[in-house]
C-alpha cells in the first residue's frame, strides 16, 4: 500500500514495497513499533502503534466514542483483506495512519519467509538478524523488541518459532540439522516435556506420514500463516492487529444478535443492516408424529448424518430404521439376543453399528439391512454388554466400549483381514459408559463412570490429561466441530466442556436425573440449542450461549419402571425444525 510517493516509509500490507518485504530501514519518526521511544513497556493505555506520518485536517480523537486511530487502522486492514488496496492507500494518506510500524512489518515478513533468526531478533530486540550489507551501525530501531500482550510468554513464542523451524527441516528431510535444533534450541526450554517427546518421535516418521502425525496443514506456507496467527495473539494488539479483525468484529456483532434471539434456528446469518429476532412460532415445540413400533423402552435414537433416516434402539432387542419423510420403517434389525443400548451411523451413512447387552456389537449395511460382521470383546465376564460405539472419519474403522474393566475399549477396522478381531485394545483398568470420536479422527473421548472423562490420541492411542468431575456422569455428546462436549450429570445438570482447555464453559440446569442413563445433544441449524431428556417425562431445551431454559416440552409417559422418563434425544442435522425423543413409554416422538 503506497502511502505517499515522496516518502521512504511505504507499506503494502505490512511490507515495504521498495524492499519486497525485506527488513525496512530506520523510520523517519522517532518511534518503536509505533510507540514513543521513551516508553515501550506496553503498560500505558495511551501507547499506539499507528506510525502517524502527517496529520490530516484536525479531527477529534474519537469517532462516536471509539478511538479514531483504532477504527481507521482496522478499516485499512479490512480494505486490504477485501482487495481494495487503492482505497486503503487513500484512507492511510488522508488519515495519516499506517497499518503497521516497520518492526511489525519486518516480523511478519520474517515469519512468512521462514527467516527464523531474523524473526527471533525482532521479537527480542536484538540486531543479530540484520546481516544486510547496507545496514548501519546506528540502526537501532528494533533494539527494544516487540511489545507483548499482557501475560504473553516470550519463551512460548520462541518455542513455537523453533518448532516450526524443526518441522520444516524434517519436511525437507534434513534430519541432522533438525536433530540439532531439537537438542540445542528446543530442549533447553523444557517448555512441554510431552510435546518435546512427540517432536522427537517424528524423527523416525516416514515422510508420507509426517504432516498427518504432526497435525500440520497442507503446505509450508499455510503452516507459517497459522504460526503468525498464534504469535500475533501474544503481541500487544495496539502493536499488531490480529488478522481479519474487521471480519471478527462483524462476526461478534452477528453472534451477539443470535445470542439475544432465543429462538434463532436458521443457518442464515443475521444482516448487519438491522437488528434481528426470530418468531417462536417456527421453533419445533409441538409433537408432529408418534412412532409406536417398539414393544420395549426406547433407549437410543440417532439421525443419519444426511438427516434422511432415523435409527431407534430398544429394550425389545430390536433396532428400527425409518426414512424421515413419511417415517415408514424400512428395516427392523432383530439379530441381538438382549436389549440394544446404542446405535451409531458411519459418517457416509452406509453402515450402522448396534450395541447390545448380549456383549456383542453388530455392523449392518443400511441399504440392504444385511449384517456384515459381529464383534465381541474378549471378556472374562459375559455379564458386561457393549455400551456405545463411535466411528472414525473413514467410515471403516470404529471403537466400541464396555463396562468390562478387562476389555473396555476396542478399535476395529472393517478393512482388516480379520474384521472381527480388534486392531487395538486399550490397557485394562477402567470402565467406559459412553464414547465419541472427533470428526477429524484425532481424539477419542471416553466416559469413565468413576467421574472421569478420558481423552486419547487416536493416532498413537496415548492417553492425554483426563477431565475429572465431581458428580456421576451418564452420557456424552460432541459438537459437530468436535470442540465442545456435552455431559449429562446425575445431579440434574448438563455441562458443556471445552475439549481444548478442559474447562466447563456452560451449565444447563432444570432437568431431573439421578437413577437412569439420560442423553442430551446439540441442536438447531447452527447448534444454537442444547436439548436433553429427563426423569420427569419432559424434554428440556436451552439456548446454548446464554444458558436460558427456553422450552420445557411434554415428552413421554410411564414405563415399566413406573417413571415418566425421557431417555434419549436427537436433532436432525439437516432439518433444524425436527428433533426426536425416546422414552420408557416405548414411543418415539417427532
Amino acid at each position: 500500500m503506497r502511502v505517499d510517493e515522496d516518502t521512504g516509509q511505504v507499506f503494502s500490507n505490512g511490507h515495504t514495497t521498495s524492499s519486497n518485504g525485506s527488513t525496512p530501514r530506520k523510520p523517519a519518526h522517532a518511534a518503536i513499533n509505533g510507540h514513543a521511544s521513551n516508553n515501550f513497556s506496553g503498560s500505558s493505555p495511551s501507547l499506539k502503534n499507528g506510525a502517524v506520518r502527517r496529520l490530516s485536517p484536525v479531527q477529534p480523537p474519537t469517532y462516536r466514542g471509539h478511538d479514531r486511530e483504532e477504527v481507521v487502522r482496522i478499516l485499512i486492514q479490512g480494505l486490504l483483506d477485501m482487495g481494495y488496496s487503492n482505497a486503503a492507500s487513500v484512507l492511510s494518506t488522508e488519515s495519516g495512519y499506517e497499518l503497521e510500524s516497520p518492526p511489525v512489518a519486518a516480523f511478519r515478513s520474517a515469519i512468512l519467509q521462514g527467516v527464523w533468526s531474523e524473526a527471533e531478533g525482532i521479537l527480542l530486540g536484538s540486531r543479530r538478524y540484520d546481516h544486510s550489507e547496507d545496514s548501519h551501525g546506528d540502526d537501532d530501531q528494533y533494539d527494544q523488541g516487540l511489545v507483548l500482550a499482557e501475560g504473553a510468554d516470550t519463551d512460548q513464542m520462541l518455542f513455537w518459532i523453533r518448532q516450526q523451524k524443526f518441522l520444516e527441516l524434517l519436511d525437507q528431510r534434513d534430519l541432522g540439522v533438525a536433530l540439532m535444533v531439537l537438542r540445542q534450541e528446543l530442549t533447553p526450554f523444557a517448555h512441554d516435556i510431552h510435546q518435546l517427546h512427540a517432536l522427537s518421535t517424528l524423527l523416525m516418521c516416514p515422510p508420507e506420514d509426517l504432516r498427518t502425525k504432526a497435525h500440520w496443514p497442507g503446505t509450508v506456507e499455510e503452516s507459517r500463516k497459522m504460526l503468525l496467527q498464534d504469535l500475533s495473539r501474544c503481541i500487544a494488539p495496539s502493536v499488531m492487529i490480529r488478522d481479519h479483525r474487521l471480519a471478527e468484529l462483524f462476526d461478534q456483532v452477528k453472534q451477539n444478535q443470535i445470542n439475544q434471539c432465543l429462538y434463532h434456528n436458521t443457518a442464515i446469518a443475521p444482516s448487519l443492516y438491522s437488528d434481528h429476532i426470530c418468531d417462536r412460532e417456527y421453533f419445533p415445540s409441538r409433537t408432529a408424529l408418534q412412532l409406536e413400533d417398539h414393544t420395549g423402552e426406547v433407549w437410543h435414537v440417532q439421525f443419519s448424518h444426511d438427516g434422511s433416516k432415523l435409527a431407534t434402539a430398544s429394550q425389545d432387542r430390536t433396532v428400527n430404521i425409518y426414512e424421515t419423510v413419511t417415517f415408514k420403517c424400512i428395516h427392523t434389525l432383530r439379530h441381538h439376543s438382549a436389549e440394544v443400548t446404542y446405535v451409531a451411523w458411519s459418517p457416509d451413512d452406509t453402515k450402522i453399528i448396534t450395541c447390545s447387552q448380549d456383549c456383542k456389537a453388530r455392523v449392518f449395511d443400511v441399504e440392504s439391512g444385511r449384517m456384515r460382521v459381529t464383534l465381541e470383546h474378549q471378556s472374562v465376564d459375559s455379564s458386561y454388554g457393549i455400551t456405545a460405539a463411535a466411528w472414525g472419519p473413514d467410515s471403516m474403522s470404529f471403537v466400541t466400549a464396555s463396562h468390562d474393566r478387562n476389555s473396555q475399549l476396542c478399535h476395529w477396522n472393517l478393512q482388516s483381514s480379520q474384521p472381527d478381531r480388534p486392531v487395538h485394545v486399550w490397557p485394562r483398568g477402567f470402565r467406559v459408559q459412553d464414547v465419541a470420536i472427533t470428526e477429524d479422527g484425532h481424539w477419542l473421548v471416553a466416559l469413565d463412570p468413576q467421574n472421569i472423562i478420558r481423552v486419547f490420541d487416536m493416532q498413537t492411542y496415548r492417553e492425554e490429561p483426563p477431565i475429572k468431575t465431581e458428580s456421576k456422569m451418564t452420557s456424552i455428546s460432541l459438537s459437530r466441530d468436535g470442540s465442545t462436549l456435552l455431559v449429562n450429570m446425575a445431579i440434574g445438570e448438563v455441562h458443556m466442556i471445552d475439549l481444548a482447555t478442559r474447562d466447563t464453559v456452560r451449565k444447563f440446569r432444570g432437568q431431573k436425573q439421578g437413577e437412569f442413563v439420560i442423553r442430551s445433544c446439540f441442536g438447531g441449524a447452527a447448534e444454537n440449542f442444547v436439548v436433553s431428556g429427563s426423569e420427569d417425562g419432559m424434554i428440556y431445551v436451552w439456548h446454548k450461549e446464554n444458558e436460558a431454559l427456553i422450552e420445557k416440552l411434554p415428552g413421554h409417559g410411564h414405563g415399566q419402571s413406573g417413571k415418566e422418563c425421557v431417555t434419549t434425544v436427537a436433532w436432525n442435522p439437516k432439518d433444524p425444525g425436527m428433533f426426536a425423543s425416546g422414552g420408557d413409554d416405548r414411543k418415539v416422538r417427532m
